[in-house]
């Protein structure tokens, strides 16, 4: 095996990984050495094919940390875009700096070259100083709570993409996401995506991002598709299954669509799940098929943390534990980890459930292996 094809395995990592190191560096940012961590930490380059979320995870992080968020796509800017624009004066010429630039010295945020790859080398030349140096010449230098970062698609994902020269490469530190399904569903749940697709992607997760056979020209199945799917199903209601087609194939294509879709019937035309959980007298009937058995829980859990007071978000608890019981072990424990990961504090809130235990006794060897 070859030397790079060994440095691409091992710098290979998932979305959660990718938090966790992101998180990392805007702590030693932010909080250990405010003054001086920017300077000292490389900027980073994230690596992957087109749709996995790249620039998603860092918008995030910039959001939920409140700072600045500044997304540069330099393949559709110009050269003096980056440097400033001349200005003839009596004396010589003077340079005026971008006004997206942040100014003061107290600000926090990240700027992202997003598309790096994408951008020709004339541009890539004037980044150099700007990703580096954190500066612009004399004109301007960045804030100390500003951190840099960029994310490119490689030649290989038939992107539009360009080779990155040895001299910018070789001032980032470089990670290559990759897709990974668990992670995914973890973010999933955290942002209320639609059930259908969720659960579609727990029953066939191989469709959660999948190049092979598609027309990349078209729409095809990747992370960034099926969050599109998500919103999609939030406009039509669930007898509009013929004009939703069309646009699920716009966004997965073809041959996911088919498969999407009729998994998203079985959703439609289930029993109502939220009645289910909040109406302790309607019968439990666990479903045989497995299609059946992952959109039964993927519904439970979008519905789980949408009470509309404290009596109804009990009563979803209550029916939540009530339908859990019934389930294989398997489908509980997983059923389970997502709950808990769907809401901040929400291991907590079904850890002091009264039910919780006996829960347990039950399916606790499968939670333990899935944990």
């Amino acid at each position: 095996m070859k030397d790079e094809e060994i440095f691409d395995q091992h710098n290979q990592l998932s979305i959660s990984n990718l938090e966790k190191l992101f998180r990392r560096i805007l702590h030693r940012i932010w909080e250990e050495d405010p003054e001086n961590g920017a300077n000292q930490l490389p900027p980073l380059m994230i690596w992957g094919a087109p749709g996995l979320g790249k620039s998603t995870v860092v918008r995030d992080l910039a959001r939920e940390f409140g700072v600045g968020f500044i997304d540069v796509r330099l393949a559709q800017r110009e050269p003096v875009d980056i440097r400033g624009l001349p200005v003839p004066r009596e004396n010589g010429v003077e340079w005026l700096v971008s006004a997206e630039w942040p100014r003061d010295p107290k600000s926090k945020g990240i700027i992202m070259f997003d598309e790096l790859t994408a951008a020709d080398r004339s541009l890539q030349v004037a980044a150099y100083e700007f990703i580096l140096d954190r500066r612009l010449g004399n004109l301007y230098s960045v804030p100390p709570g500003w951190y840099i970062c960029a994310a490119g698609n490689r030649i290989t994902d038939r992107a539009v993409a360009t080779t990155m020269s040895s001299a910018l490469a070789n001032r980032f530190m470089h990670v290559e996401l990759q897709c990974d399904t668990e992670a995914w569903i973890q973010w999933a749940v955290t942002h209320e995506v639609h059930p259908s697709v969720t659960g579609f992607i727990r029953f066939r997760p191989e469709q959660l991002f999948n190049t092979e056979n598609e027309n990349l020209e078209r729409g095809w199945p990747s992370p960034r598709s099926w969050a599109r799917v998500s919103s999609i199903l939030n406009l039509f209601s669930g007898q509009e299954l013929e004009e939703l087609r069309y646009a699920v194939y716009g966004l997965v294509g073809n041959r996911a669509g088919v498969e999407f879709m009729a998994f998203h019937k079985i959703n439609v035309e289930m029993d109502d799940i939220r009645a289910l959980m909040l109406d302790p007298a309607l019968s439990i009937t666990i479903p045989d098929k497995a299609d059946r058995r992952y959109a039964l829980c993927a519904a439970m859990i979008y519905y789980l943390w949408h009470g509309q007071t404290a009596k109804e978000q009990q009563k979803l608890l209550d029916g939540f534990f009530r339908i859990s019981l019934c389930l294989p072990s398997d489908f509980a424990a997983m059923t389970m980890t997502d709950a808990m990961r769907a809401r901040k504090g929400g291991a907590e809130i079904l850890y002091k459930h009264p039910q919780y235990q006996e829960w347990l006794k039950r399916h606790g060897k499968a939670f333990t292996r899935r944990r």
